[in-house]
């Protein structure tokens, strides 16, 4: 269904949910296939961890060339994703779906039939544009269908999504490298993309309004240096103590601030309008601005850890590819089976009874990791620490994200959607090169001091989860903020 409007209309609000608690026809069926999708393209973003190694063997490269697999797909995501405010706003859900579908779909052939880096490279880009799109889809599509009274157990389902999938990357990668070829990381996902996008485009109806708003194509140029410009310097970060890197790191950053401040300054601008690139009236709303705060410090700590986890199982504890990824799987399962169960206690609770022990949890299991992971660590502790660790976020994901999206007026939910998407992407990069930087530095101190190779490294381990238990008390601090939405601000209007 499509809403004639001028270039200069108001923001274009989708029609409201049914009051009684009941689901749109149709709308269970694209939820799911959306969920369906969404898990695939996101696995992707760290489905590459542990295969660096044996793509650096079989491609005869560098780690810090191997890294632009990851960093390219950050990169790409980070420039792709404050577009999709107007992306969701302009264009049908069935366009939209075809389009990341089919993007993904194709990158992930190019990567299966790379005969080389560049291609591999190339392939990685265009699956990444086609996954930037799908989160906010899939987020502003249960906005806007799912009555408010039950959007914890739906976001409960989306944080599978957004924590689980990334989560499991690493196991998944590790379990194919085991017996098969890196190839066949995109080879088996090639037919599940191939098959979503056919059953989307065949079963995926328009349920949502559109309108004809005007892409601000400056804004765009500020995105991608500002976004653009943070991923990458972020991500050299930890690349910097290898030298060689082609741009000084203060490069990028500085690049990446100036063209931020120029960009906030002409969303500011624009959105007196209604023609913003990412409407920043988002964080006008106090329950969001607090929540996206809190779950870009819980992604940090998510993504950081994902990074130095792996290293420390497989340098530390010489663990092969296998055993790290079955290692990492008890935790990813317990938040896929938390976060559904925590959706419905937020429908009855709202987020505080939630959020603040979840954020004491996470805190917890940061310290542990600082103080356990020695070389002599037993298996059993590693399990034992990040299985706690994942349920203080699997505890924390769900509420933050509903009260964030579900305090926005229906306008804004395509932007807050977007806003919360880069949010992540800008914080999983921080909170990798942090980490990163912080296990490089203690571990080169620890070998100049004369520790063994092992005992220096597992004491950057350690320094770097320290960083992270201290990042962790913030959050705490800031849990204690949260609060759930109010009728009034799920149905209400923020003031131009």
């Amino acid at each position: 269904m499509t809403s004639p409007s001028t270039a200069a209309a108001p923001l274009s609000a989708p029609s409201a949910p049914p009051a009684d608690g009941r689901l749109p026809k149709g709308a269970p069926l694209v939820i799911g296939l959306l969920v369906a999708a969404a898990f695939v393209v996101i696995l992707n973003e760290t489905i590459m961890s542990v295969a660096l190694p044996s793509l650096m063997i079989d491609l005869d490269i560098p780690t810090s060339t191997a890294q632009w697999l990851t960093t390219g797909f950050l990169l790409t995501m980070s420039v792709v994703i404050p577009m999709t405010g107007f992306i969701l706003r302009r264009f049908t859900m069935r366009q939209v779906f075809g389009v990341a579908m089919t993007l993904f779909s194709l990158g992930t052939a190019i990567a299966a039939i790379a005969p080389g880096f560049g291609v591999l490279l190339l392939g990685r880009v265009v699956q990444a544009s086609g996954t930037a799109i799908m989160i906010p889809l899939l987020m502003t599509t249960v906005l806007t269908l799912v009555p408010a009274v039950r959007r914890g157990r739906m976001m409960g389902v989306i944080s599978i999504v957004i924590a689980v999938a990334p989560a499991i990357g690493p196991t998944v990668s590790g379990l194919i490298l085991s017996t098969l070829s890196w190839r066949w990381m995109f080879i088996i996902v090639l037919p599940i993309a191939v098959i979503a996008l056919a059953l989307g485009l065949w079963k995926i109806s328009n349920l949502t309004e559109t309108a004809k708003v005007r892409l601000d194509v400056f804004s765009v140029a500020l995105s991608t240096f500002a976004f653009g410009g943070l991923i990458y310097g972020l991500s050299s970060l930890g690349e910097s103590g290898e030298g060689g890197l082609a741009v000084p790191v203060w490069v990028p950053l500085a690049v990446g601030a100036l063209a931020l401040a120029g960009f906030i300054g002409r969303q500011i601008a624009l959105q007196k309008h209604d023609h913003a690139l990412l409407d920043l009236r988002t964080f006008k709303t106090r329950s969001f601005a607090v929540a996206a705060v809190m779950m870009s410090v819980s992604m940090m700590a998510l993504f950081g850890s994902l990074i130095i986890l792996p290293l420390y199982l497989q340098n530390v504890l010489r663990l092969g590819t296998l055993e790290t990824g079955l290692l990492l799987l008890p935790g990813g399962v317990l938040m896929g089976v938390l976060s559904p169960i925590v959706g419905r206690l937020f429908d009855q609770f709202g987020p505080r009874p939630l959020v603040i022990p979840g954020a004491v949890i996470v805190s917890v299991a940061l310290w542990g990791m600082a103080t356990l992971l020695h070389e002599g660590t037993l298996i059993a502790w590693v399990i034992g620490v990040h299985l706690l660790l994942n349920a203080g976020f699997a505890i924390m994901f769900t509420p933050l994200l509903t009260s964030a999206l579900g305090a926005l007026n229906p306008s804004l939910y395509a932007h807050g959607s977007a806003t919360t998407s880069t949010l992540q992407q800008l914080a999983g990069a921080a909170g990798t090169a942090l980490f990163v930087t912080v296990l490089s530095t203690s571990t080169e101190a620890g070998l100049a001091a004369g520790q063994t190779e092992l005992s220096a490294t597992a004491g950057g381990v350690q320094a770097a989860f320290l960083i992270g238990g201290l990042i962790s008390l913030a959050a705490i601090v800031a849990s204690f903020f949260v609060r759930r939405p109010t009728l009034s601000q799920t149905r209400g209007f923020i003031a131009h």
